[in-house]
Protein backbone atom coordinates (compact mmCIF):
# COMPACT_ATOMS: atom_id res chain seq x y z
CA UNK A 1 0.00 0.00 0.00
CA UNK A 2 1.01 3.43 -0.92
CA UNK A 3 0.04 6.30 0.76
CA UNK A 4 1.12 10.02 -0.64
CA UNK A 5 0.60 13.21 1.07
CA UNK A 6 -0.78 16.34 -0.71
CA UNK A 7 -1.04 19.62 0.26
CA UNK A 8 -2.48 20.47 3.55
CA UNK A 9 -4.69 17.37 4.71
CA UNK A 10 -4.93 15.61 1.72
CA UNK A 11 -4.10 11.99 1.73
CA UNK A 12 -4.13 9.31 -1.41
CA UNK A 13 -3.75 5.95 -0.89
CA UNK A 14 -2.76 3.17 -3.62
CA UNK A 15 -3.46 -0.34 -3.39
CA UNK A 16 -3.20 -2.81 -6.79
CA UNK A 17 -3.16 0.58 -9.31
CA UNK A 18 -6.57 1.43 -8.02
CA UNK A 19 -6.97 4.81 -5.59
CA UNK A 20 -8.85 6.34 -2.43
CA UNK A 21 -8.64 10.48 -2.12
CA UNK A 22 -9.05 11.42 1.32
CA UNK A 23 -10.02 14.72 1.86
CA UNK A 24 -9.57 16.54 -1.19
CA UNK A 25 -10.01 20.35 0.00
CA UNK A 26 -9.90 23.90 -0.96
CA UNK A 27 -6.02 23.93 0.68
CA UNK A 28 -4.82 21.24 -1.78
CA UNK A 29 -4.54 22.47 -5.39
CA UNK A 30 -3.69 19.09 -7.00
CA UNK A 31 -3.55 15.87 -6.01
CA UNK A 32 -1.68 13.25 -8.80
CA UNK A 33 -3.33 11.84 -11.30
CA UNK A 34 -7.21 11.54 -10.81
CA UNK A 35 -7.64 8.12 -12.69
CA UNK A 36 -8.53 4.27 -11.09
CA UNK A 37 -9.66 6.41 -8.01
CA UNK A 38 -12.88 4.14 -6.55
CA UNK A 39 -13.69 5.99 -3.38
CA UNK A 40 -13.34 9.26 -1.86
CA UNK A 41 -13.72 10.14 2.03
CA UNK A 42 -14.11 13.79 3.03
CA UNK A 43 -14.31 13.67 6.93
CA UNK A 44 -16.29 16.61 7.21
CA UNK A 45 -17.82 19.81 6.02
CA UNK A 46 -15.11 22.57 6.42
CA UNK A 47 -13.69 23.76 2.82
CA UNK A 48 -10.32 22.69 3.95
CA UNK A 49 -11.22 19.10 3.53
CA UNK A 50 -14.34 19.49 1.28
CA UNK A 51 -13.90 20.99 -2.08
CA UNK A 52 -17.09 20.07 -4.59
CA UNK A 53 -15.42 21.52 -7.77
CA UNK A 54 -12.15 18.25 -6.43
CA UNK A 55 -15.02 16.22 -6.20
CA UNK A 56 -16.68 16.90 -9.51
CA UNK A 57 -13.52 16.27 -11.20
CA UNK A 58 -12.76 13.16 -9.46
CA UNK A 59 -16.66 11.68 -9.77
CA UNK A 60 -16.68 12.73 -13.93
CA UNK A 61 -12.93 11.15 -14.46
CA UNK A 62 -14.31 8.03 -12.36
CA UNK A 63 -18.20 7.46 -13.00
CA UNK A 64 -18.60 4.53 -11.02
CA UNK A 65 -16.40 5.88 -7.54
CA UNK A 66 -18.06 5.50 -4.28
CA UNK A 67 -18.02 8.63 -1.74
CA UNK A 68 -18.08 8.52 2.00
CA UNK A 69 -18.58 11.34 3.87
CA UNK A 70 -20.88 12.67 6.94
CA UNK A 71 -24.83 13.31 6.68
CA UNK A 72 -24.17 16.93 6.65
CA UNK A 73 -21.78 16.63 3.60
CA UNK A 74 -24.02 14.23 1.89
CA UNK A 75 -26.88 17.30 2.34
CA UNK A 76 -24.51 19.17 -0.40
CA UNK A 77 -24.14 17.76 -2.82
CA UNK A 78 -27.36 16.14 -4.71
CA UNK A 79 -25.46 15.56 -8.06
CA UNK A 80 -23.07 13.03 -6.93
CA UNK A 81 -24.62 9.87 -5.00
CA UNK A 82 -22.90 10.00 -1.42
CA UNK A 83 -22.81 7.30 1.30
CA UNK A 84 -23.34 8.97 4.62
CA UNK A 85 -21.52 7.43 7.27
CA UNK A 86 -21.43 7.13 10.73
CA UNK A 87 -18.78 5.19 13.68
CA UNK A 88 -18.63 1.58 13.50
CA UNK A 89 -19.40 0.63 9.98
CA UNK A 90 -17.32 -0.75 7.77
CA UNK A 91 -17.44 -0.42 3.80
CA UNK A 92 -15.39 -2.43 1.35
CA UNK A 93 -14.51 -1.20 -2.36
CA UNK A 94 -11.81 -2.81 -4.61
CA UNK A 95 -8.72 -4.04 -2.49
CA UNK A 96 -9.53 -1.37 0.33
CA UNK A 97 -11.56 -1.78 3.47
CA UNK A 98 -13.01 1.40 5.55
CA UNK A 99 -13.50 1.11 9.03
CA UNK A 100 -15.39 4.69 10.45
CA UNK A 101 -14.72 6.12 13.69
CA UNK A 102 -16.09 8.84 15.83
CA UNK A 103 -18.90 11.55 15.13
CA UNK A 104 -17.83 15.42 15.86
CA UNK A 105 -15.54 17.72 14.86
CA UNK A 106 -12.68 18.78 17.70
CA UNK A 107 -13.94 21.42 20.00
CA UNK A 108 -12.93 25.18 18.56
CA UNK A 109 -14.61 26.89 20.85
CA UNK A 110 -17.70 26.95 22.94
CA UNK A 111 -18.94 29.55 21.21
CA UNK A 112 -18.68 27.42 17.49
CA UNK A 113 -20.93 24.80 16.98
CA UNK A 114 -19.62 21.77 16.78
CA UNK A 115 -19.88 20.16 13.35
CA UNK A 116 -19.93 16.19 12.41
CA UNK A 117 -16.47 14.48 11.81
CA UNK A 118 -15.66 10.73 10.77
CA UNK A 119 -12.28 8.95 11.12
CA UNK A 120 -11.23 6.29 8.70
CA UNK A 121 -9.16 3.82 8.53
CA UNK A 122 -7.81 2.13 5.70
CA UNK A 123 -7.23 -1.75 5.64
CA UNK A 124 -6.93 -2.02 9.54
CA UNK A 125 -3.08 0.33 8.56
CA UNK A 126 -3.71 3.46 8.02
CA UNK A 127 -6.01 6.06 10.23
CA UNK A 128 -6.92 9.42 9.42
CA UNK A 129 -8.85 11.32 12.37
CA UNK A 130 -9.94 14.01 10.36
CA UNK A 131 -10.37 17.27 12.53
CA UNK A 132 -10.69 15.53 16.12
CA UNK A 133 -8.26 12.99 18.11
CA UNK A 134 -10.69 10.13 18.33
CA UNK A 135 -8.92 7.07 18.47
CA UNK A 136 -9.37 3.84 16.78
CA UNK A 137 -10.49 1.87 19.89
CA UNK A 138 -8.15 -1.01 20.45
CA UNK A 139 -6.97 -1.74 16.86
CA UNK A 140 -3.34 -1.92 15.93
CA UNK A 141 -2.42 1.05 13.52
CA UNK A 142 0.84 0.72 11.20
CA UNK A 143 0.70 4.28 9.80
CA UNK A 144 -0.99 7.16 11.70
CA UNK A 145 -2.25 10.37 9.96
CA UNK A 146 -1.50 13.03 12.83
CA UNK A 147 -2.85 16.80 12.82
CA UNK A 148 0.12 19.19 13.51
CA UNK A 149 -1.64 22.46 13.64
CA UNK A 150 -5.40 23.78 13.56
CA UNK A 151 -7.14 26.48 15.50
CA UNK A 152 -8.76 23.73 17.48
CA UNK A 153 -5.59 22.32 18.49
CA UNK A 154 -2.32 22.37 20.29
CA UNK A 155 1.03 20.40 19.62
CA UNK A 156 0.37 18.64 23.31
CA UNK A 157 -2.62 17.46 22.17
CA UNK A 158 -0.91 15.71 19.23
CA UNK A 159 1.76 14.50 21.76
CA UNK A 160 -1.43 12.99 23.98
CA UNK A 161 -2.99 11.72 20.40
CA UNK A 162 0.01 10.08 19.28
CA UNK A 163 0.71 8.56 22.79
CA UNK A 164 -2.85 6.80 22.98
CA UNK A 165 -2.86 5.14 19.34
CA UNK A 166 0.56 3.85 19.44
CA UNK A 167 1.47 3.60 15.59
CA UNK A 168 3.89 2.02 14.11
CA UNK A 169 4.92 5.01 12.58
CA UNK A 170 3.48 8.60 12.04
CA UNK A 171 3.27 11.51 9.47
CA UNK A 172 2.65 14.76 9.72
CA UNK A 173 -0.77 16.21 8.38
CA UNK A 174 -3.18 19.35 9.22
CA UNK A 175 -0.07 21.25 8.02
CA UNK A 176 -0.99 24.36 5.25
CA UNK A 177 -1.31 26.69 8.29
CA UNK A 178 2.42 27.04 9.12
CA UNK A 179 5.25 28.58 8.25
CA UNK A 180 8.61 26.71 6.69
CA UNK A 181 9.66 28.03 10.30
CA UNK A 182 6.66 26.61 12.12
CA UNK A 183 6.66 23.40 10.33
CA UNK A 184 10.43 22.69 11.10
CA UNK A 185 9.75 23.88 15.28
CA UNK A 186 6.58 21.17 15.08
CA UNK A 187 9.02 18.50 13.23
CA UNK A 188 11.54 18.61 16.24
CA UNK A 189 9.23 18.54 18.65
CA UNK A 190 7.38 15.71 17.41
CA UNK A 191 9.69 13.37 16.32
CA UNK A 192 11.43 13.58 19.76
CA UNK A 193 8.42 12.71 21.57
CA UNK A 194 7.64 10.09 18.82
CA UNK A 195 11.37 8.73 19.09
CA UNK A 196 10.31 8.32 22.80
CA UNK A 197 7.63 5.92 22.17
CA UNK A 198 9.29 4.16 19.52
CA UNK A 199 7.33 5.41 16.73
CA UNK A 200 9.12 6.47 13.40
CA UNK A 201 8.17 10.27 13.15
CA UNK A 202 7.96 11.01 8.96
CA UNK A 203 7.27 14.64 7.50
CA UNK A 204 6.28 14.53 4.57
CA UNK A 205 6.02 17.44 1.88
CA UNK A 206 3.26 17.31 -0.76
CA UNK A 207 3.54 14.58 -3.46
CA UNK A 208 6.18 12.67 -1.00
CA UNK A 209 5.03 9.00 -0.50
CA UNK A 210 5.22 5.94 2.39
CA UNK A 211 5.41 2.31 1.23
CA UNK A 212 3.56 0.39 3.73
Amino acid sequence: MNITKYAHACLVVDEQGQKIVIDPGGFTPAFGDIQNIVAVVITHAHGDHFNAAHLAAIAEANPTVQVFSTPEVAAQIDSIPITAVKAAETHTVGPFSLRFFGEQHALIHESIPRIQNIGVMVNDTLYYPGDSFTTPGDARVGALALPVSAPWMKIGEAIDFLQAVQPRLCFATHNAILSESGQAIVDNILSQASAAQNVVYHSLKPGQSLVL
